[in-house]
């Protein structure tokens, strides 16, 4: 399966290097082994190529001018967008020293290059560490678990959804559908630092989630940042009571100590007093939330929270 994939989707590599020739280098070599290569040239484009394209492979060099190279593999390793098995790799110029390969087995690599690279092994090489993420990914999408958080990935969530619903109707009860994502203050610019507070907000409404959520409930992960909470027994009420709860908790827990990126919390609601009485489809609650959370994220003089009712 992996080397059909391997044929049929071609990787792509993150190759982050000031030094234009060692790059054109690896991409000579990797070029002609179905590899893509989006180049970056410092640690700050590096890190936003790196969350804007989810590569399949990323390589970085240990002397970037901006950020050290060290600390953009220790930032992709603790981002919640980059997947513990997309393999990282560093280069150096010259032979790296042991305390070298050393550091960069701390930070988070898997693997240390050279400045001379074997064409004919390097190639071998990366194809076993990619083999073993499309390995990773198809397990992933085949599991009903999130393989960050542990909370339903959105085939789980739909699944469960589905039999929440059946159950909410056979007892006449109220239905509810929430969904959240921290996100930026209205004017703050996307940085290294504001997207690591993001990354934070969202490690930390997932614990929260897992710890506090009701086991009749279903808790999953839609995005990168998105939760949605599909609750049995909930109705209108109990869903902004349940979402300002998480909110004052994630808040508090981020609240700066000192001038530094700040976030807000996002929330949409779907709910119905009665799922009897107003059958629809669990799936189209969890859409219609979601509508009403990305309007009040994108809103921000308005209510951080909305019902679906004032979407449209």
């Amino acid at each position: 399966m992996a080397d059909r994939m391997l044929r049929s989707h071609p990787p792509l590599v993150v190759i982050a290097n000031s030094q234009e020739w060692h790059t054109r280098s690896l991409e000579s070599v990797l070029g002609p082994h179905g590899y893509a290569v989006l180049r970056a040239y410092s640690g700050r484009q590096a890190l936003e190529r790196a969350w804007s394209s989810q590569p399949d492979l990323i390589i970085v060099d240990t002397d970037l001018p901006d950020i050290d190279g060290f600390e953009v593999v220790r930032q992709l390793r603790s981002d919640v967008r980059i997947s513990d098995a997309t393999p990282i790799l560093m280069t150096s110029a010259g032979h790296p020293s042991r305390q070298k390969r050393l550091t960069a087995l701390k930070a988070g690599a898997w693997d240390f290059l050279g400045s001379v690279v074997d064409a004919e092994e390097l190639p071998l090489r990366l194809d076993a560490y990619v083999r073993a993420k499309f390995d990773a990914d198809r397990a992933r999408e085949e599991s009903l678990l999130d393989q960050l958080t542990g909370l339903y990935n959105i085939r789980g969530l739909a699944r469960r959804a589905r039999e929440l619903g059946s159950q909410a109707f056979r007892h006449e009860e109220p239905f509810a559908c929430i969904v959240l994502s921290p996100v930026l203050e209205s004017g703050a610019d996307a940085t290294p630092e504001t997207d690591a507070a993001v990354a934070a907000a969202v490690e930390r409404l997932g614990r929260l989630l897992r710890e506090t959520g009701r086991v009749s409930d279903a808790i999953g992960r839609l995005g990168p940042t998105e939760f949605a909470v599909i609750a049995t027994g909930t109705n209108p009420d109990g869903a902004v009571h349940l979402a300002e709860r998480l909110q004052k908790a994630v808040q508090s827990d981020l609240a700066p100590a000192a001038p530094g990126p700040r976030l807000r919390m996002a929330a949409g609601f779907d709910a119905v007093t009665n799922y009897r009485e107003a059958p629809i489809e669990p799936s189209d609650m969890l859409v219609r939330a979601t509508m009403a959370m990305r309007m009040s994220r994108s809103d921000a003089a308005g209510s951080w929270i909305r019902p679906y009712q004032q979407v449209n």
